[in-house]
């Protein structure tokens, strides 16, 4: 859980202004004493993770994307070694926020003739 930053700065103020240690904070607020140790240093709270994705190649995934266009995200993730929600994430990351075409290239094919539907009784 994120704390706003309003509430961390009356948390060190009062920390200041009562000149209480860390532990006497911590437990006045019920915050954790490491949480008040790392706003001491940086006040403002981290809103994004600059994190790289570890385990997944962006380029092996763009290849794979578009070797099997109409691969599930599952069976990419089979392919790959890795969790089907990682394979979501990487995709967004990528760009690719689509959905799967209902007439994937599969169902392209010229199919038979589609009869109209007839009236009960006939």
């Amino acid at each position: 859980m994120t704390y706003p930053l309003k509430f961390r700065q009356h948390v060190l103020a009062i920390k200041t202004q009562e000149k209480l240690t860390y532990a006497q904070t911590a437990t006045r607020f019920c915050v954790g004493t490491a949480s008040l140790m790392r706003w001491a240093k940086r006040i403002e709270p981290c809103l994004t993770r600059d994190k790289p994705a570890t385990k997944i190649n962006q380029a092996a995934l763009i290849l794979d994307v578009e070797t099997y266009p109409d691969a599930s995200q599952h069976e990419r993730a089979q392919r790959m070694g890795v969790s089907a929600r990682g394979i979501c994430d990487a995709l967004k990351r990528a760009g690719f926020s689509y959905k799967k075409n209902i007439l994937s290239s599969q169902n392209r094919r010229p199919s038979a003739k589609r009869f109209p539907k007839q009236a009960p009784g006939l």
